[in-house]
C-alpha cells in the first residue's frame, strides 16, 4: 500500500460507513415510526452507558494495535507484530467480559437511580452481551488496520449493521404488541445480534489470512518482547485514546440525566421530556452522525500512515499527509453542516412525519457541530499517529466542561428547552477543534493552504446553499414538500461537486488517490471537465 493511499483506505471504510449509516437511518426512521419518540427515548437511554463502556475496548485498542503493528512491521519485526496482536486479544477478552457482566447486573441501578427511567430496564440489559462481541471484533480490526488493510474492518462492520437492523426491526415490530418498552428492548438486542455476526465474519477473514501468510512463507523475523512490556506500551497508547473516546459517551450519559431532569424542572411532564430527549438523540443526532462516517474512516486510515512516517522521522511526509487529510475533512464537514442547516425542518418532516415541526429546530442548532466534529476526528487521528494521544483527550475534556455548563443553563430556559443541549454540543466541539488545531500546528509545523482548504470550499458551499434553498422553494408548488426536499438535496450534491471541480478545489491528483480514480479521470476528461 503506497503512502499516499491512506485515502484509498479511508475511501473503503467511508463507502462501507455510508452503507452502514444508510442502514442505520433505515433502522432509526421506521423504528421511530413504530415505537414513537417515547420508545426511542427508552431505546436511547441504554446507549450512553453502552458506548461509555464500549469506549474502553473499542476506541483505544484498535488504534494502539494498528499503530504498534505498523511501527514494528516498518522495522521488519514481524515476530513482534504478531506478539502485539496476541497479547492485545487476551487483554481485550478480560476487559470486555468484565464490562459486559457489569452492565447486565448494574442495569437496574442505572435506570432506577441514575437516569430515573425505569421503563428502559429491558432495553439496557439486552445490550449487555453486545459489549463482549463488539469489543472482541475491535482487536481483529486493529490488526488488519495495522497492515493497512481496511477491507476486513469494512466487511465486518457491514455484516454487523445489516444483522442489527434486521433483527432489531423484526423484534420491535413483534414486541410492540406487548408494550413499547419491550419493543425498545427488542430493538436494542439488534446490537448484540449484530456483534455476534460481525465477530464471526472477521474471524473467518482472519484465519483465511493466516493460511495465506503460511502458504506464502512470510518471513518470521524480528525480536520477541516481554508480554508485560507490550501491555505497558498498549496501555500507554490506548488509555489516553480510550479516555478521550469515553468523554463524549460520558457527556451523553450525563446529558441523559441533566436534560430530562431540567426539562421536567421547567414544566414538562416525564413523558414530554422523554420525547424531547428522543427527538434530540434518536432523531437529530442520527443525521449529525452521518457525515462523520467519512472522517472517522479518514482518521482510522491516517493513524498507521503518520505512525510509519513518525518512526522514520520523515517530517515533510507528515506535513503532506496532514495537509491532505485536513483538506478532505473540510470538504466533507462544511457542506454537510450547511446542507443540514438549510433544510433542517424539511429533512426532519420527511423522515419523521409523525413528529411536530419543531423537531427541525433541534437539527438546525445541532447541524453546526458537524463541521467541528469532522475536523476533530481528523486532527485526533494525526496526533495519535504522532504519539500525542493525550492532547486530543485534554482538549476534548475542556470542550466537555463547556458543554455541561452551557447545556445545564440553556435547557433551563423554557424558550430553548432541549435546543439548549444542541447548542451546548456545538460549543463543546468548537472549543475542542480550536485547541486541537493549535496543537497540530505546534507538532507538525504544517501550514495549510487557506485557498484550497478554506476559501474555495466556502465559495462552493455558498453557491450550493443558495441553489438548494431556491430549488426547494420552487419545487414545493410543483411536486409537494417531500419530493421537493429529496430533489433539492440531490441538486445540492451535484452543484457542490461541480463547484469543487470548477474552482479547482479537487484536482487530478485527488482522483488518483481514490479507488477507481483512474476510471473517473477518463470519464471527466471525456467531457473536458478536468
Amino acid at each position: 500500500m503506497k503512502k499516499e493511499s491512506f485515502l484509498k483506505g479511508a475511501a473503503i471504510l467511508g463507502i462501507a460507513g455510508i452503507f452502514i449509516k444508510v442502514m442505520g437511518a433505515f433502522f432509526r426512521i421506521p423504528l421511530g415510526n413504530i415505537i414513537g419518540s417515547e420508545g426511542l427515548g427508552y431505546y436511547q437511554v441504554g446507549y450512553p452507558i453502552f458506548n461509555f463502556l464500549l469506549a474502553f475496548s473499542v476506541a483505544g485498542f484498535p488504534t494502539a494495535i494498528s499503530k504498534l503493528i505498523a511501527e514494528k512491521r516498518a522495522l521488519n519485526n514481524y515476530i513482534g507484530a504478531n506478539q502485539v496482536f496476541k497479547t492485545s486479544m487476551l487483554v481485550l477478552f478480560i476487559i470486555s467480559s468484565t464490562f459486559s457482566l457489569a452492565l447486565f447486573f448494574g442495569a437496574r441501578y442505572f435506570v432506577n437511580d441514575f437516569v430515573q427511567s425505569p421503563k428502559a430496564f429491558y432495553a439496557v440489559i439486552t445490550l449487555a452481551p453486545g459489549l463482549f462481541f463488539v469489543s472482541m471484533q475491535a482487536g481483529y480490526r486493529g490488526y488488519f488496520q495495522g497492515l493497512k488493510d481496511m477491507v476486513p474492518t469494512a466487511v465486518s462492520q457491514l455484516v454487523e449493521q445489516l444483522v442489527r437492523v434486521i433483527i432489531g426491526l423484526l423484534l420491535a415490530v413483534y414486541l410492540m404488541n406487548q408494550s413499547v418498552e419491550y419493543a425498545a428492548a427488542g430493538a436494542s438486542f439488534g446490537a448484540t445480534a449484530g456483534g455476534i455476526a460481525g465477530l464471526g465474519v472477521i474471524l473467518i477473514i482472519y484465519y483465511r489470512h493466516k493460511r495465506k501468510l503460511k502458504n506464502h512463507n512470510e518471513p518470521l523475523i524480528g525480536e520477541r518482547d516481554h508480554s508485560s512490556n507490550i501491555i505497558k506500551e498498549l496501555m500507554r497508547i490506548a488509555i489516553p485514546i480510550t479516555i478521550g473516546a469515553s468523554i463524549i459517551p460520558l457527556i451523553s450519559l450525563l446529558d441523559t440525566a441533566i436534560v430530562i431532569r431540567r426539562l421536567q424542572s421547567i414544566g414538562f411532564s416525564y413523558s414530554e421530556a422523554n420525547s424531547l430527549y428522543g427527538q434530540l438523540t434518536g432523531m437529530a443526532t442520527t443525521l449529525i452522525n452521518l457525515p462523520q462516517v467519512l472522517t472517522v474512516a479518514l482518521a482510522m486510515s491516517i493513524v498507521p500512515v503518520i505512525a510509519e512516517s513518525s518512526a522514520k522521522n520523515n517530517l515533510p511526509e507528515i506535513q503532506r499527509d496532514t495537509q491532505s487529510a485536513m483538506r478532505i475533512s473540510m470538504l466533507i464537514g462544511l457542506p454537510s453542516a450547511v446542507g443540514l442547516a438549510v433544510l433542517s425542518t424539511p429533512i426532519m418532516q420527511l423522515l419523521f412525519p409523525n413528529e411536530p415541526a419543531s423537531v427541525g429546530r433541534v437539527l438546525l442548532y445541532l447541524s453546526f457541530s458537524v463541521l467541528f466534529i469532522t475536523q476533530i476526528q481528523t486532527m485526533t487521528g494525526i496526533l495519535q499517529g504522532l504519539g500525542r494521544q493525550v492532547i486530543p483527550v485534554r482538549n476534548l475534556l475542556v470542550g466537555a466542561l463547556f458543554k455541561l455548563i452551557v447545556t445545564y443553563v440553556l435547557v433551563g430556559i423554557p424558550a430553548l428547552n432541549v435546543n439548549g443541549a444542541a447548542i451546548g454540543t456545538v460549543m463543546a466541539y468548537l472549543v475542542a477543534a480550536s485547541l486541537n488545531y493549535i496543537s497540530l500546528k505546534k507538532y507538525t509545523l504544517v501550514t495549510l493552504d487557506k485557498n484550497r482548504v478554506l476559501i474555495k470550499p466556502i465559495i462552493a458551499v455558498i453557491v450550493m446553499a443558495i441553489v438548494v434553498k431556491l430549488s426547494h422553494m420552487a419545487f414545493i408548488p410543483l411536486v409537494g414538500e417531500k419530493l421537493s426536499t429529496v430533489a433539492s438535496i440531490t441538486i445540492g450534491g451535484i452543484v457542490y461537486g461541480v463547484m469543487l471541480i470548477a474552482t479547482k478545489t479537487i484536482t487530478r491528483e485527488d482522483f488518483n488517490m481514490l479507488p477507481g480514480g483512474g476510471k473517473l479521470i477518463k470519464i471527466l476528461d471525456r467531457f473536458g471537465v478536468l
